[in-house]
């Protein structure tokens, strides 16, 4: 019959084993997440010429798409890029 320090043994080996696994798991979703993060950035880039490279073929194309940003960005810095005019302050009109 095993001794209850034996036990005790036993069931800290195991809980440091779990720990172990629980490091090791974190840390490869740590780099799933920043893989998946650099293929949204790519996804981005590559949309973003691909678009551009459109506007310059397609002037009608890039009005329909300047009027989709100039609702959608909100704020200043990213308007200012597409040349697009500061939203007013709340409580501004």
């Amino acid at each position: 019959m095993a001794t209850d320090d034996s036990r005790q043994a036993k069931i800290e080996k195991l809980e440091s084993k779990v720990e172990t696994a629980k490091k090791k798991l974190a840390l490869e979703r740590q780099k799933q997440n920043k893989s998946d993060q650099k293929i949204q950035t790519r996804k981005k880039i590559l949309i973003g010429a691909f678009y551009l490279e459109q506007f310059e073929k397609n002037p009608d194309m890039e009005r329909q798409v300047m009027t989709k940003l100039e609702t959608w960005l909100k704020r200043d810095h990213d308007r200012e890029v597409f040349g697009l005019a500061p939203l007013p302050k709340q409580g501004q009109t």
